[in-house]
Order: structure tokens, then C-alpha cells, then sequence
């Protein structure tokens, strides 16, 4: 998942003005219990190929793009990240 960072609400309306762009990189443990439900049969096939280790992304390291998760598949999934950015 992408996110951008902007120094206003009002100035997130034009790419010109983001200060950052980044990325998550989700628990490979959660996209497991997701993927082990019905209607995911080809993500749970591709994440059995990959690791975030293995991600040519993310290989360099995901510990600063990853958060921290809570929840479960039956009652839904909250993901928390403080991200710094220098400006």
C-alpha cells in the first residue's frame, strides 16, 4: 500500500506539493490468515512465492514499513505506523 505525505489537507491536490512517498508492507503472518479465506486463491499462491526477505521492494529491509497489526480476519484488521519525515 502507497501513501504520500503533504504539508496540508488543502495542498494534497497536487502531486507538486508531497513532501514523501512511501510504503507498507503488511505482516506476511496477516496476509496469511486473509489469504487463508475463501476468494484469495491466487494471493495466497503468489505470497507462498515471496517473502518480504525476498521482495525485490522490500528486500533492503521492511522494518521501518511495517506496522504493527491488530485484529483477526472474523472482526477486521487496524494497522498502526509513526512515520518521521524530515522536511
Amino acid at each position: 500500500m502507497h501513501f504520500e505525505i503533504y504539508p496540508t489537507i488543502a495542498s494534497a491536490t497536487s502531486s507538486a506539493s508531497k513532501r514523501a512517498t512511501s510504503q507498507l508492507a503488511l505482516p506476511q503472518a496477516t496476509c496469511a490468515e486473509v489469504y487463508a479465506t475463501s476468494g484469495y486463491t491466487g494471493s495466497a499462491a503468489n505470497l507462498a512465492a515471496v517473502s518480504l526477505a525476498t521482495d525485490m521492494v522490500f528486500a533492503d529491509g521492511a522494518t521501518l514499513e511495517t506496522p504493527s497489526v491488530t485484529g483477526s480476519v472474523s472482526v477486521g484488521y487496524e494497522s498502526a505506523l509513526t512515520v518521521g519525515v524530515v522536511v
